[in-house]
This record gives structure tokens, sequence and C-alpha cells, in this order.
């Protein structure tokens, strides 16, 4: 493809700093390689840019999200409320930590979880909600907030996607009890290879994660005071993230300039097939940037023939997928969910395309739009 959806070239500037690391990191006397002085760098940089209590790195965004369910004290018995439509750990991180996800269906143009069904699916067993945040838009989490202390429950933000973005003031990931980041190299601040990380306002929930994330040892190494995992941050990706976090609000910024101008472009779309996201610029991340078209497969394969890759996030909604589906009620429907499923395309958005590139997708969906009976 000429415009590729994941653009191979992601770090091609970064290419000397990246194997200079490598050998510095490599050759140094202490031979650390995992959760040494780089790391602990990169996790006070985003502590203080962010204003948490603390921040852990970790291994994944998926492992993240398990290590702040066991935190908090998810286990057997409980339910967790998820988003029926989202990426898999959403579901497989509640069922990992012994608990049962409870699917609740989204807003149908925001596509992010829909508070008032969250609501309907609360019942004595759930002990946590966890509503994530969805390509270019973060849920609603002032009613999530307002929701679990009504009603006594933990909130687990799962803000992988939504690194930078802002609602009210409040950065993604610090609205719940703790947050989670990914890094994986598609990401808004992504890196060669996988990472996240757990960001909380309690720092005694830091402290849990932290002692989680290293096989359960405190401060004293193999003393295992609770059963824990491996979860542990790389050195190497550790300096090349603080070498890149300067340019990530630049890169944020090219991002939402893209997508303001693809929203303005598809605005006068709407009625023929194409539906763009809403416009604005309030709690949004723009890691993906996502349409609704009656007729997706048709519009995928018109841009492709124009050399445009683009990409389905996701083709099925969670509960309808063979790995949950024994978790959902045979008789369940979540039809926004499902109807977003058969609607969702996802649009190049990186932050190195050029203006003519930009221009380009936007002209190819505009002309497929323009062909469609009113």
């Amino acid at each position: 493809m000429d415009v590729p959806f994941f653009p191979p070239d992601l770090f091609e500037d970064d290419r000397k700093v990246m194997l200079d690391l490598i050998g510095e990191i490599g050759r140094a006397p202490e031979q650390k390689f995992i959760l040494g002085e780089r790391t602990k760098e990169f996790e006070e940089l985003l502590r203080e840019s962010l204003g948490a209590a603390d921040v852990v790195a970790c291994g994944s965004a998926t492992a993240a999200l398990g290590l702040v369910l066991r935190a908090v004290g998810v286990g057997a018995g409980d339910e967790v409320v998820v988003p029926a439509f989202g990426c898999a750990p959403l579901a497989s991180s509640v069922l990992e930590a012994g608990a049962t996800p409870v699917f609740a269906d989204i807003d149908p143009h925001r596509l992010v979880v829909d508070p008032e069904d969250v609501e309907r699916r609360i019942t004595a067993r759930t002990k946590a909600i966890m509503p994530a945040h969805m390509f270019s838009i973060m849920a609603d989490m002032p009613r999530f907030a307002a929701l679990a202390e009504q009603r006594g429950l933990r909130l687990v933000e799962d803000s992988a996607v939504a690194q930078g973005a802002e609602l009210r003031g409040v950065p993604a990931g610090l609205w719940g009890e703790a947050g989670v980041f990914s890094f994986v190299q598609v990401k808004s601040f992504g890196m060669p290879g996988e990472g996240g990380a757990v960001v909380t306002r309690d720092p005694e929930i830091g402290a849990r994660v932290r002692m989680l994330r290293n096989h359960g040892q405190g401060a004293q190494r193999f003393v295992h005071e609770v059963v824990g995992r491996n979860s542990r941050f790389d050195e190497i990706q550790a300096a090349f993230q603080i070498h890149r976090f300067p340019g990530f609000a630049a890169r944020l910024e090219r991002r939402a300039a893209i997508a303001d101008f693809y929203t303005r472009r598809f605005a006068p779309l709407a009625d023929r097939g194409v539906v763009a996201p809403p416009p604005g610029r309030e709690g949004r991340c723009y890691y993906v940037y996502c349409v609704l078209a009656d007729d997706r497969d048709g519009l995928r394969d018109h841009l492709a023939a124009r050399g445009i890759a683009s990409h389905v996030y996701y083709p099925q909604p969670l509960p309808r997928q063979a790995a949950f589906a024994p978790c959902a009620p045979a008789d369940g429907r979540w039809p926004h969910a499902e109807l977003a499923s058969r609607r969702i395309l996802a649009l190049p958005i990186y932050p190195h395309l050029t203006d003519a590139e930009v221009e380009r997708v936007a002209d190819a969906v505009c002309a497929f739009a323009e062909r469609a009976p009113q």
C-alpha cells in the first residue's frame, strides 16, 4: 500500500539512538536489563507529567489490567462490568483474576461503553466497573466515577489507548483508582516492543502493583510476600521512551490535526452512509480514527484499490467471540456493539503522514460516499 495503516518507519528517525542505547546498556558493568535505574527514571517522568501518586511500568498493558484488578481485590466469585465492544484484555484480564466479565453495550456514535447500560448490569456480585477509552474518544468518566461512588464499586480505567488525553482537566488514567497505558508500537506513545504501565492516584495500589509485577517480591529479593507474576519492564525500552518523551506532545497534536481535517471533510457524508466521530478535542486521544460506514467492506475495498490501507477494529463484539461467549447469556444482545462491528473502519492517522497523504485518504473516502445513493 502507498499509504499503509501500520507504517514500517515509525522509529526510523531514532534508529541510531536505539542502537547506541543497546550498546551502552549491554556493555554496562551492572548488566541490568530489567527494572533498573532507567525504568525508575521513566516511571518518575510519567508520574510527574501526570500528577499521579505512582506509575509502575509493566510488561504490557494487558498484564497491567490484570495487576490492577488483583491490586483492588477482584477475585473468584466477583463480577466486573466491561464494554461489549473492545479489545480482548477487557474480558481476559477479568477471567485471569478469577472473576466474571459482564458485558455492557456501547454508545452507538461515540463507541464507548454506555453508563446507563453499565448501571443496569450491576448485581450483588459486582465488584468493579471497567470502562475503556476507544479509538479517539474517552469514556464518560465523570458519570462512571459518580456511579462507582454511589454503588460502592472499584473503578478501573482501561486507558491503554488514551495516553495524553484529558477530560475536564483530568488526564486519562487518573479518573479511576488506577488506569493503564500501552506502549506497543502503534499506540500514541508506542515503542519498538511490548510494554505498558499502571498509573494511579492511590500510592497503596501502586505499591501492591509494584510487588505483583515482580513475582510478589518486596524490597528483599527472593522473599515472596504474595503470589505475583513476571511483568517487568525493559531497561533499553525505558531509556528509549525517555529519549522520545519530549516529542510526544507534538506527535499528539499532529494526530489531532489530522483527525480535525478528516472530521471536517466527512461531516457532510452522514446521509450518504459514512459517519465521522463527533468533532472536538475535549477527552480525545486520536490513537485510531474510525468512521462508521453502511458499506464498510465496500469502502475498505475502494481504499485498497487506491493504495490506502485500513483496518477493522473489531470484527465481533466480545460476547460473540468464542473465547468469551461462555461468559455471556445465551440470549444476550448488545445491538450497538453488534452494529459497530459491521460498520467500523479505521483510517491511517499516524503523525508522520504528509498533508498530501491525509488529503488523499479524505478524498478517497468522500469519493466513495458521493457515489452512494441518497
